[in-house]
C-alpha cells in the first residue's frame, strides 16, 4: 500500500519537504538555511508551522508585510477582484484596478512630489525599479556616472548590484558595472571617520560636496545620487535629517538628480508614510515596492516630470500589470493612511527602542541598538573586545547566529543585517499588538542572555 504524505508522521514529512529543498533548490537560498520551518498557515504576525509550533514573525516578508499575514482588507480586496472577472494579466493597459491604484499611491506622497510626477510600473521586485530609476536618470542627463553610500542595499541586478555596499555579493560577479563613486554613510556607532554621532555626518555631508567640486577628484559630473533614508539590510541604521537635507542641497546645486531607495523603508514602517517625510526632503524619484503590493509582487519609480524622457519600451517588462498586486496594494495603502498606522509605529517603535536600550546594562553584548519606527536593529558585540575610537566593540557574527536559532527555539522569527551580518533586524507589520511587543522584546532578551551566558560565566570565572 502506498501512503499518501499526510498520513505519515508531521515530522516525518517535515523533514522530508526541507531535504526535498536543500536537494532541489539553488545553493543561493537564503532565509531557508536560516529557519528550518515549513509554514501552513499565517494570520497578523502569526505564522503556524506543519508541525503546530506557532512564530512571531518579525521578519514580514523583509518588511514586505505592511498588514501582517492575511490581513482582512487584503483578502477581501484579492477575492473581490478575482470574483470580478477582471483580468488578471494585461502587461501595461490602463485597467480600474491600475487606476485606483497609483490614485492611492500619489494621495500618499508629499504634496510638492506628488503634484508634478509621473509613476512608472516596473518587474514586479524592487530590484528592477531601482534598475528603471537609474536609466530614467542617465537617460536625462545624458551621464553615466552614480554616486552611492557605504553600507547599500539595493538589489541583486547589474546595475543595483554595483550601487550596493556589500562587498561579499560583488566580489564573485565579473562585469559589474562599476562607474560608481562611493561615499561615506553616516553610521554613527561605527563611523568612518571613527569620530561618531553629528560631527560624523558632517564630515559625511562636507566630504561630498568637496569631492564633487575638486577638480581632481577623480569623479566626471554623475547621472545621480541614490541612497536610503534608513539602511535596511545594512543593519537599520538612520541618516539624520539634516544630513539628508544636506545631499539634497548638494545635489540640487550641481544638477545631480537625487533617488532615495523607499522600497524597504514605505508605507509607514519608520513611523511616517514615507521616510522622507521626516527630514522634508523632495526627491527626483522615489523607488518604491515590498509593502505598496499588498503582500503580492509590485515595484514602481515615481519621479518628477521634468525626467521623462523615456521613449516607449525604454524600461519594460511582462509582469508590469499584476491586477492582484494592484488591489490588495490599494487596500494596504487606503487601510495604512485611514487608521494611522505610521504614526502607530513610530510610538511602538520608540518604546521598542527604548527598551532594548535599556538592557545594554545588563546584557553588554548588546553594542548599538537604533532605527527608526518599526526598522530597528539590535547590533551584537565582543564585550571583550577592545572598542574603536567612537567605543564601539568588534561586532560578533557567531554570537547574533546563534541569537537567530535561539529566538527561532522561543517561537520568534528575526534576521541578521549589517556589517558581518551581526546586527539582529526587527520589522514587524505595522499592526502590532502591544502585547506581541512585549512578548518580541521577551523572547529577543531571554535568547540574548543564553546565548551570551557561557562567556560571561567563563569571565567571571
Amino acid at each position: 500500500m502506498t501512503l499518501h504524505p499526510t498520513d505519515l508522521d508531521p515530522a516525518l514529512r517535515i523533514d522530508a519537504v526541507l531535504r526535498r529543498q536543500r536537494d532541489r533548490e539553488s545553493s543561493a537560498r537564503t532565509y531557508a538555511r536560516s529557519f528550518p520551518v515549513v509554514p501552513v498557515r499565517a494570520h497578523g504576525m502569526t505564522i503556524e508551522g506543519a508541525d503546530g509550533r506557532h512564530y512571531l514573525d518579525c521578519l514580514s516578508g523583509a518588511g514586505t508585510l505592511a498588514l501582517g499575514h492575511n490581513h482582512p482588507v487584503v483578502i477581501e480586496a484579492i477575492r473581490r477582484t478575482v470574483d470580478s472577472g477582471a483580468p488578471l494579466h494585461v502587461l501595461d493597459l490602463a485597467t480600474p484596478e491600475k487606476d485606483a491604484f497609483t490614485e492611492a499611491l500619489f494621495a500618499t506622497l508629499p504634496p510638492a512630489f506628488a503634484d508634478r510626477a509621473r509613476v512608472h510600473f516596473c518587474g514586479p521586485a524592487g530590484t528592477d525599479a531601482v534598475e528603471a530609476a537609474l536609466k530614467l536618470m542617465q537617460t536625462a542627463t545624458g551621464r553615466r556616472g552614480l554616486l552611492a553610500f557605504t553600507g547599500a542595499y539595493h538589489g541583486m541586478t547589474t546595475g543595483a548590484l554595483a550601487v550596493t555596499g556589500n562587498v561579499a555579493v560583488k566580489e564573485p560577479v565579473a562585469g559589474i558595472a562599476a562607474d560608481v563613486t562611493r561615499l561615506p554613510y553616516p553610521y554613527s556607532y561605527r563611523c568612518p571617520f571613527g569620530v561618531g554621532g553629528e560631527w560624523g555626518a558632517e564630515l559625511s555631508a562636507a566630504y561630498t560636496e568637496r569631492l564633487l567640486d575638486d577638480p581632481s577628484g577623480g569623479v566626471v559630473p554623475p547621472a545621480a545620487m541614490i541612497l536610503e533614508a534608513v539602511q535596511g539590510e545594512g543593519g537599520a541604521v538612520p541618516a539624520p535629517d539634516s544630513w539628508l537635507r544636506q545631499m539634497r542641497r548638494i545635489t540640487a546645486e550641481r544638477g545631480i538628480p537625487l533617488i532615495v531607495d523607499e522600497v524597504q523603508t514605505g508605507v509607514g514602517r519608520t513611523g511616517a508614510f514615507w521616510a522622507v517625510e521626516h527630514s522634508g526632503v523632495i526627491p527626483d524619484a522615489m523607488v518604491m515596492s515590498k509593502a505598496i503590493g499588498g503582500s503580492l509582487p509590485l515595484a514602481v519609480v515615481v519621479y518628477h516630470e521634468d525626467y521623462d524622457g523615456w521613449r516607449p519600451g525604454a524600461h519594460t517588462g511582462t509582469f508590469r500589470g499584476n491586477t492582484l498586486a494592484m488591489a490588495a496594494g490599494t487596500a494596504t495603502l487606503r487601510h495604512v493612511a485611514r487608521e494611522g498606522l505610521a504614526e502607530r509605529a513610530a510610538t511602538v517603535g520608540a518604546r521598542m527602542t527604548a527598551r532594548l536600550d535599556g538592557l545594554r546594562g545588563e546584557l553588554p553584548a548588546i553594542g548599538d541598538v537604533r532605527g527608526r519606527g518599526l526598522m530597528i536593529g539590535v547590533e551584537l558585540v565582543d564585550p571583550e573586545g577592545e572598542p574603536d575610537s567612537c567605543g564601539a566593540r568588534p561586532p560578533a557574527p557567531r554570537t547574533a547566529a546563534g541569537v537567530r536559532a535561539a529566538c527561532l527555539d522561543r517561537g520568534l522569527i528575526v534576521e541578521l543585517g549589517g556589517r558581518h551580518d551581526s546586527t539582529v533586524r526587527l520589522l514587524p507589520p505595522l499592526v502590532i499588538t502591544d502585547e506581541q511587543a512585549e512578548a518580541v522584546l521577551d523572547r529577543l532578551a531571554d535568547a540574548i542572555a543564553e546565548v551570551t551566558a557561557p562567556r560571561l560565566t567563563g569571565r567571571r570565572a
